[in-house]
């Protein structure tokens, strides 16, 4: 066992100067974890592409702003029998909403909205919005009502929304804006986006449609609708694409150098191949959103592509509170406010011990929400696996890239687990 974690001291001494010079690195020991028990991160990987959930990962865990581990699993592309490296590139899918929520949040602290603003102050199209009710009909003389048939919508009526959709609604999935109802999901999609269209043609059709839910109601996520909007909000209020903005405004100063709504032709060919497992095996999955890669059009739901280093930065910026070598993004108070619990565990949608904030999952009570990360910690996933976490109290980051459809949600918790057993010199001893 001292020749292994011997031999794995070596291997991270050698390969952890490859991250880029804004975040320092560290030996385990020196950050509080233990070198023998962070490589049970790999094991836990290793199990996971041998039961086929997956081809390959990144992982990285940073602790105090310096990175601790970080190593690549497996491979990015089976056939050509290429490795997963540091530098893959991954779809990372709804951890785009948490860049989104930054961007909104840097507009209010410049005093350009409020989180209690309509929506429909910058998109007039979303006022006098109604609300889905799907119809409850009842039995008549000759037997029950026809049910719709397989395929058609149910029948639903709409009535006024009780008040507008908000700005903090749509960062915290509470609008009902295209949630996943049935009545939203046909009406969405009569008007579904075409080829070649932005977010200024979409969004405004986008209005026309019912809320699944009066606002404020219940928690329900909304995958795109919400976030498309909110991104469109930004592009009204600064004039310009939502891309150019965040990469003025954030990625270029936290040197995150590879997160682009559209990968050139190098960072293309660096993208890991998705698969989907099932049966024990893994099948190379082809088809994609048709915004993802789109020239037109920006999802701020999930249309970013990013690598571990450079999600890292963004992370890393939170945990220092707004920061990043000299580059201050937020106010402190603000990303105090960004990980408070605005939806509690006990409205309607929400799971034990998981509350919400603006844009990320907030851990209210971590023994409820059966997690070993500490109460406070935030952060969000990706439809494809992907998986960060802020973790205050500990001030560590943590960063799980996959890239699979419909993956395992084990792997999340999994990994989560893996991190914290290895954490020998938690915060809490020195209180």
């Amino acid at each position: 066992m001292r020749r292994s974690v011997s031999i794995f001291s070596v291997i991270l001494a050698v390969a952890l100067p490859a991250l880029a010079a804004s975040i320092q690195t560290a030996k385990p020991e020196q950050t509080g974890f233990s070198s023998e028990r962070l490589g049970r991160i790999h094991e836990t990987v290793q199990r996971h592409m041998d039961a086929h959930d997956i081809s390959g990962a990144v992982t990285l865990v940073a602790r105090n702003g310096k990175v601790a581990h970080f190593e690549a699993h497996g491979l990015a592309d089976i056939d050509a029998r290429k490795p997963m490296s540091k530098d893959s590139l991954f779809w990372i899918m709804s951890m785009t909403k948490p860049i989104v929520g930054t961007s909104v949040l840097m507009l209010m602290e410049e005093g350009k909205l409020r989180l209690t603003d309509p929506v429909s102050r910058f998109i007039p199209e979303f006022k006098g919005i109604k609300v889905a009710v799907i119809e409850d009909r009842p039995a008549g003389p000759f037997g029950p009502p026809p049910a719709p048939a397989p395929g058609t919508p149910p029948f639903f009526y709409t009535v006024p929304a009780t008040r507008e959709i908000t700005i903090q609604d749509l960062l915290t999935h509470v609008s009902g804006l295209n949630s996943g109802g049935p009545a939203s999901n046909a009406e969405v999609a009569k008007i579904a986006l075409k080829s070649g269209e932005s977010l200024s043609d979409y969004i405004p059709r986008l209005a026309t449609t019912p809320l699944d839910f009066q606002p404020g109601t219940r928690w329900q996520y909304s995958a795109t609708a919400a976030w498309d909007t909110m991104e469109r909000v930004i592009e009204v209020i600064t004039s310009e694409p939502f891309d150019r903005f965040a990469r003025e405004r954030i990625f270029d100063p936290l040197g995150m150098k590879d997160t682009s709504f559209r990968p050139s032709p190098e960072q293309l060919a660096r993208i890991a191949t998705q698969y989907k497992g099932a049966d024990g095996t893994l099948t190379k999955v082809e088809n994609k959103p048709i915004w993802l890669n789109s020239p037109t059009y920006l999802s701020g739901g999930g249309g970013l592509m990013s690598s571990a280093e450079d999600y890292l930065q963004f992370g890393q910026m939170l945990a220092n509170r707004g920061e990043l070598n000299g580059k201050r993004l937020l106010g402190p108070k603000t990303v105090e406010l960004m990980s408070s619990v605005f939806v509690p565990d006990t409205l309607p949608g929400r799971a034990k011990g998981r509350g919400f904030g603006l844009s990320v999952q907030v851990i209210s009570d971590h023994i409820a929400a059966n997690t070993p990360i500490s109460n406070g910690s935030f952060g969000w996933d990706g439809a494809y696996g992907t998986h960060f976490w802020v973790d205050p109290k500990e001030k560590i980051v943590g960063l799980f890239m996959i890239q699979a459809s419909a993956p395992n949600r084990s792997m999340t918790p999994d990994f989560e687990y893996a991190v914290m057993q290895a954490l020998i010199d938690p915060a809490d001893e020195h209180n």
